[in-house]
C-alpha cells in the first residue's frame, strides 16, 4: 500500500474541519478562510469565493513560501492576511483560520472594548489557548493592508479580530488553531451575555497563576 503523502493528509484535514465550522454555524456562505503550512514552507490556502462547507481537496490552492500560487484555485483574496502571520509569530505556526463568525464580530461593534485585551478574564480557557486577543482597526476584504495590521501585533500574538469583519488565529497545528478559533468565539459570546452584569471575572492573581503554569505569552 503506498503511504499517503502529508500534502494529502493535510488537504483532507483542511476540509473536514472547514466543514464541521460551516455545519456548526461558525462559516457561513463563502466566508472564511483557511491556510497550512506544510513542512517544506508551501501553503495550502483554501480557494476564493469557496465554501467551507463543500471544499475539494484537490481544489486548494497551493503556495510557494514567498506566496506565488503553484497550483489549484485561486486562493483567498485575503491571502496576505495568512503570510504575515507565518511571517511575524514567534512561535511555531502551522495554520492560520480567519472567520466572520457572529460573535467575535459582534464584539468588535460594542463601546468599551479594549483594543489591546478585547476578552475579559472569565473563564480560564481563551487565556490558555488565546493569550490576550487585540482588536484591529477596519480594513476592507481584500486589503493588502491587512497584511500589515497583523505584522502591527507583538510576536507572542496569537489572534486577533478586525474590527466590523472578523477574527483571525495562528497556531502550531491546524487542529489548534481550530479549536483556539472556536474558543474565541464561545468566549466572545459568554462576554456579550455577560455584559453589564458585573460578572465575577477571574482575579490577576488567578490570571498570573495561568500564565504561569501554562508558560503563556501575553
Amino acid at each position: 500500500m503506498t503511504p499517503i503523502s502529508e500534502e494529502t493528509r493535510l488537504r483532507e484535514r483542511i476540509c473536514l474541519l472547514a466543514a464541521s465550522l460551516h455545519a456548526r454555524g461558525l462559516a457561513h456562505g463563502s466566508a472564511g478562510n483557511i491556510s497550512a503550512r506544510l513542512d517544506d514552507g508551501r501553503l495550502l490556502v483554501t480557494p476564493t469565493g469557496s465554501s467551507l462547507g463543500f471544499l475539494d481537496p484537490a481544489g486548494l490552492a497551493l503556495l510557494a513560501p514567498d506566496g506565488t500560487h503553484l497550483s489549484g484555485d485561486a486562493p483567498t483574496k485575503e491571502v496576505a492576511l495568512h503570510t504575515a502571520f507565518y511571517e511575524v509569530r514567534r512561535a511555531p505556526t502551522g495554520a492560520v483560520v480567519h472567520l466572520h463568525s457572529h460573535h467575535s464580530v459582534a464584539l468588535s461593534l460594542l463601546p468599551r472594548v479594549d483594543p489591546e485585551d478585547m476578552l475579559p478574564p472569565l473563564t480560564p480557557y481563551p487565556i490558555m489557548q488565546l493569550g490576550r486577543v487585540r482588536l484591529l482597526p477596519y480594513l476592507r476584504p481584500g486589503d493588502p493592508a491587512l497584511g500589515d495590521a497583523i505584522r502591527s501585533l507583538p510576536p507572542e500574538a496569537s489572534a486577533a479580530v478586525l474590527a466590523n469583519h472578523g477574527p483571525v488565529v495562528a497556531a502550531e497545528t491546524l487542529d489548534k488553531a481550530v479549536f483556539a478559533m472556536e474558543e474565541l468565539e464561545a468566549a466572545a459570546r459568554l462576554t456579550i451575555l455577560c455584559r453589564d452584569q458585573s460578572p465575577r471575572a477571574l482575579t490577576r492573581a488567578q490570571v498570573e497563576a495561568l500564565v504561569k503554569a501554562f508558560r503563556i505569552e501575553l
